[in-house]
């Protein structure tokens, strides 16, 4: 800094060196214009150095920011290449994974295409399964009723009517289908018809029935009975003891008494026999006591048979058949067979409760239920 003041005059102009020599030629200038140049040029300089050196700072920390700058910039060229590459590689693998996904997606369209299909192929399928099913069981519940009013027709079945439409109201519960209801509600109309019928014993009818056919064979009949055999002739007073005092009487002789005993003997047997050749009774049918035993044999199983005549009628609800069949079973007890033996009264007792039912039942038909199956049926 103490060599600043000499540059301005090894930098001066031409000029300065003829102002420097002025004094000498022009003493009438004053002394101090040259110390007021210099007092002017310092602060110049000063100021030019201050300048160069702020800006050469300047320069340098420009220089310094460029290059940082540039280092920077290259930096993040680096980066950015590398990034870029990253980014290109990562891009390939999108678009990899992209063509993969979509092929993935194309494969699952397919498939999903084909599951569609066949969901609806399967959806025909039970709906068409569905719609059988439904026709085979109303097939076989019509099958059924049928069988059952014919029975409730011609046997008068009446427990076996209630259970085919007990059956069949419980096949078409599994269902759930509201068209069901006209039909169920037809069964349960037939049913009530038929849980309000008087009822007939006619399983007890049938018992007794079989329990009289089983006693005919044992019934006594008015041409096997036998005589009545004659009360035993009372025995002889036997002689008194030793202190009993008999009667006076002339003794008899041992072939005497012997005699007398044979021939009490023969005479009591030919009077027994004598009494069994002839017999007075009071009989509604003399026929009856000249059965042979062929024709009794024959007579009880005729009375058999119209029993089990009686029980098929009573099973066919046939009350005329029924009717005629117990008359004439009856009417054969009364002429040829002993009324007033027990087995004998008890078998009439059992066939007079057994006339005693009445069948005379009207029964329904199952027209309504088998009327809303077919019309159901029917139906498009």
């Amino acid at each position: 800094m103490n060599d600043m003041p000499t540059l301005p005059e090894t930098s001066a102009p031409p000029g300065a060196a003829a102002n420097a020599a002025a004094p000498a030629v022009e003493p009438s200038k004053p002394a101090a214009a040259p110390a007021l140049s210099d007092t002017l040029q310092k602060p110049l300089t000063i100021a030019v150095i201050t300048l160069a050196i702020l800006l050469a700072a300047q320069t340098w920390s420009t220089h310094n920011q460029v290059r940082s700058l540039r280092e920077d910039v290259a930096r993040r060229l680096q980066k950015g290449d590398a990034s870029n590459a990253d980014t290109g590689t990562l891009a390939r693998t999108v678009q990899d994974a992209t063509k993969e996904l979509q092929s993935k997606v194309s494969l699952l369209e397919n498939r999903q295409t084909e599951a569609q299909s066949q969901q609806l192929a399967l959806e025909q399928l039970y709906n068409d399964l569905s719609k059988n099913r439904d026709e085979w069981a109303l097939a076989e519940i019509e099958q059924v009723l049928s069988t059952a009013s014919q029975q409730l027709q011609l046997a008068g079945n009446v427990p076996g009517a209630l259970i085919a439409l007990q059956n069949a109201d419980r096949s078409l519960s599994r269902s759930d289908k509201p068209q069901f209801i006209t039909i169920r509600r037809a069964i349960a109309k037939d049913t009530e018809k038929l849980k309000a019928l008087p009822s007939v014993d006619a399983i007890g009818v049938a018992l007794r029935l079989d329990a009289v056919i089983a006693q005919v064979d044992s019934l006594p009949m008015l041409a096997d009975e036998k005589p009545v055999l004659p009360a035993p002739k009372p025995a002889k007073a036997k002689p008194a003891g030793k202190g009993a005092v008999a009667p006076a009487a002339a003794p008899a002789s041992p072939w005497l008494l012997k005699l007398e005993e044979l021939w009490d003997g023969w005479s009591s047997e030919m009077w027994a026999d004598v009494r069994q050749l002839i017999r007075i009774r009071s009989v509604a049918t003399p026929d009856a006591l000249m059965l042979s035993p062929t024709q009794a044999y024959f007579l009880r199983e005729n009375v058999k048979l119209r029993l089990l005549n009686a029980r098929l009628a009573l099973l066919a609800r046939n009350e005329t058949a029924f009717r005629n069949d117990l008359i004439a079973a009856q009417d054969a007890l009364v002429k040829y067979f002993d009324t007033r033996a027990k087995p004998t009264q008890t078998a009439q007792a059992l066939l007079r409760q057994v006339q005693a039912s009445n069948l005379a039942i009207e029964m329904p038909t199952l027209s309504d239920s088998l009327n809303a199956v077919r019309n159901y049926k029917a139906k498009p």
